[in-house]
């Protein structure tokens, strides 16, 4: 049944539309999530649905009536977040995404990602606001920039931010101008409770590897802080902390706090590639930021690797191996 079907459906059956809300799988049809579901899912009252002369069966220990294509349940009808649709009421996308989530069934695997991204796209508070909401006040956001560039370290920062904070705009990092940026980086250094950056350099990405680094440069924002953070969201990384950890695919989108801390790392990863611009001004430092474009490799081909380079880093590698084949 597409959406039209359900409202048609529900509208034959000439129910008080006040008294019963939309869930389900009905109700991701309605807010136009899926296209069709095959049952129309109700919750009512205890007295509402009491008052239903259709059959009952029991479901996962629950009593729910039923009649052609409605299932009815009175036990979720004490809903918080509602969403009027059609004059009919639904449960909104964030009692939807935590149904779904807690359900946790497999083949619902891609619809909980779908329903975390547009709950968080409508507000990116809602992890900081759940912990809250379960007694945690000290929240850090852990984001990293640098893991493609040829030049220079890795960088990662660590902002804890005030319950009041309040930024409009703010989101991932790259997707926001230099100047937006610059601007969202002065605010969040003035409003955080606290931050802290870590920087690992290019010669110990080379050590190691840049996956290893990036955990090290998140470890070394993180001990940074000077206050001790009670629960910390990752963008996508997991780390093995004594602290308890979110990782959260695409975070710097999702969270408020994480998308402070790619702000930060960004601009203070971009600020060193600015320097190291002034230094070697030909290959591009300024426009680049070290990553593999065309310039910057014409540039590796015709003056050469730096210091700051990184050599296990496939382009930087391949010239070396160049250069040792003509001795």
């Amino acid at each position: 049944m597409t959406k039209k079907d359900i409202f048609e459906k529900l509208d034959s059956l000439k129910l008080d539309k006040s008294k019963y809300i939309i869930i389900g799988g009905a109700s991701l049809v309605c807010h136009d999530v899926i296209d069709d579901t095959e049952d129309i899912d109700l919750a009512c009252s205890k007295e509402v649905f009491d008052s239903l002369d259709w059959s009952v069966r029991i479901e996962y220990e629950s009593e729910i009536k039923y009649n052609d294509c409605f299932d009815v349940d009175y036990n979720l009808f004490d809903l918080e977040h509602i969403d009027v649709i059609d004059g009919y009421q639904c449960s909104d996308l964030v009692t939807c995404y935590e149904l779904k989530k807690r359900m946790n069934k497999p083949k619902d695997k891609k619809l909980i990602q779908k329903l975390e991204l547009m709950v968080c796209s409508q507000d990116n508070y809602y992890f900081e606001r759940k912990l809250r909401d379960g007694g945690v006040h000290l929240i850090a956001g852990v984001d990293e920039v640098g893991r493609g560039p040829l030049v220079g370290p890795v960088v990662a920062a660590c902002v804890i931010l005030p319950e009041e904070f309040s930024l409009e705009g703010l989101t991932d990092s790259k997707k926001l101008s230099e100047k937006k940026r610059e601007y969202y980086y002065d605010e969040i250094m003035r409003q955080a409770i606290s931050v802290g950056i870590g920087i690992i350099s290019e010669k110990k990405i080379d050590e190691v590897n840049i996956y290893e680094a990036t955990k090290l440069a998140m470890k070394e924002a993180i001990f940074k802080c000077s206050v001790r953070p009670e629960h910390i969201l990752i963008d996508a990384m997991p780390l093995s902390l004594d602290i308890p950890t979110t990782s959260i695919i695409k975070g710097d989108f999702k969270s408020i706090t994480i998308s402070a801390a790619s702000v930060i790392a960004k601009v203070t990863r971009d600020r060193m590639l600015d320097e190291l611009d002034k230094k070697y001004p030909m290959y591009d430092f300024k426009d680049n930021k070290g990553y593999p474009t065309k310039k910057h490799l014409e540039a590796i081909k015709k003056y050469g690797i730096l210091p700051e380079h990184r050599k296990s880093y496939g382009p930087v590698r391949d010239f070396l191996e160049e250069q040792l084949k003509l001795f």
